[in-house]
């Protein structure tokens, strides 16, 4: 891939709007398109504002902000990018509207462009199905914001060949990403192993064993997390976080470890999505930030080391899959969620036996096969060997 090919983004919402960004600072010209009037014209107003503010802040000269908007160009339909050498596609999360579309570029794209998604949930392999040259479709999942999150999940697809993978693989390191390369799984990497920070934060906070506040104080004072979950979850938007979580579990063949939760649905039911709408797990009317609780030392402990136990597990367990490289999978929960340490690194610390008896002693307590241990962990601990 030529080092400043034009590069095609389709989608101007908030995530099209920031990867053009992104290409653009890093020197290439950018086609932006939406289905939306005007609206790939709004996005380029919108990012004039946030290139002032850069300057303001000192974070670019004025000719690095200039140059990055006259490198942005609104285009009205997905033919203007037939010089395009990588479109990247960043619409609507619809498996059948991202096949439309893919086969629509299919047809007016030189046969040597990449054809990549941004999406989080679907089957790489499912969109590039809609491709006479599967072969060159892959997964760039970018994380939000697109400028500012430093991870682009690298997915190839079953039939996606070896040279698209490592030629984004090396253009996203140019462009100042952080790749990590991941199989075509469900919510690859940091949607999948992610889910029980959530998941098992509300099957605690149900059975009252805590309150919301004191779990979210816990997990960010005893367990060194940036964000407690439910704080979390307010800011990415409740119904964000579920439609992934439904997502991951329908994909898995309902596999109960990603059972979507009754109190999370409910949140989505009642309009109290997070931030956005001002109210979710917590009420945003009058603060700007939840307010701590603080919880017992050994209670907290017990909490921290019962989300950690089933992160561990999860990171472990598609290790043991093969979705990614164990460097990868760390790099990928530290650069794309801010964990404060990779989980497998994280594992090694106590050792597998450790985190094996406390799965083994939450499977015992209420029988359910969500927290069964990996395999892997459980070969782990039997030979006292290490992920890292």
């Amino acid at each position: 891939m030529e080092p400043k090919i034009k590069v095609g983004v389709i989608g101007a919402g908030t995530m099209g709007a920031g990867i053009a960004q992104v290409a653009a600072q890093a020197g290439h010209a950018v086609l932006l398109f939406d289905a939306r009037p005007e609206a790939a014209g709004a996005a380029v107003k919108n990012l004039s504002a946030t290139m002032d503010k850069l300057v303001a802040k000192g974070k670019l000269d004025r000719a690095q902000a200039d140059g990055t908007l006259q490198r942005i160009s609104p285009c009205a339909a997905l033919a203007a990018m037939k010089d395009c050498g990588l479109v990247i596609e960043a619409i609507v999360e619809d498996l059948e509207v991202k096949k439309r579309v893919f086969a629509e570029l299919d047809h007016c794209l030189a046969a040597d462009a990449i054809l990549a998604s941004n999406t989080s949930s679907l089957a790489i392999t499912a969109i590039a199905a809609a491709c006479s040259k599967p072969e060159r479709v892959i997964g760039l999942h970018f994380f939000n914001p697109a400028p500012l999150m430093p991870l682009v999940e690298v997915v190839p697809g079953m039939m996606t060949a070896n040279g698209p993978a490592a030629q984004c693989s090396l253009l996203m390191q140019a462009w100042g990403k952080v790749p990590v390369t991941c199989k075509d799984t469900p919510g690859f990497i940091v949607n999948r192993v992610a889910r029980p920070y959530y998941g098992e934060s509300i099957r605690i906070f149900e059975e009252g064993i805590a309150g919301m506040a004191q779990i979210d104080h816990a997990l960010k004072t005893a367990g060194g997390f940036r964000m407690g979950p439910f704080e979390l979850m307010d800011l990415i938007g409740n119904d964000v976080n579920f439609a992934v979580t439904n997502s991951v579990w329908r994909a898995f063949f309902h596999d109960p470890r990603y059972t979507p939760s009754l109190t999370q649905q409910r949140q989505v039911e009642s309009g109290h999505l997070g931030r956005k709408t001002g109210r979710g797990y917590y009420d945003y009317g009058t603060a700007s930030t939840p307010q701590p609780v603080e919880v017992e030392e050994q209670l907290a402990m017990c909490i921290v080391e019962r989300v950690l136990a089933m992160l561990i597990n999860e990171a472990v367990d598609a290790l043991f899959l093969r979705v990614a490289s164990a460097a990868d999978m760390d790099l990928a929960m530290t650069k794309g969620v801010n964990y404060p340490k990779g989980l497998l690194a994280w594992a090694d610390e106590r050792g597998a036996a450790h985190w094996l008896g406390v799965l083994e002693n939450l499977q015992a307590e209420y029988g359910e096969d969500r927290y069964r241990p990996s395999p892997l962990l459980r070969r782990m601990a039997r030979t006292g060997g290490r992920f890292r």
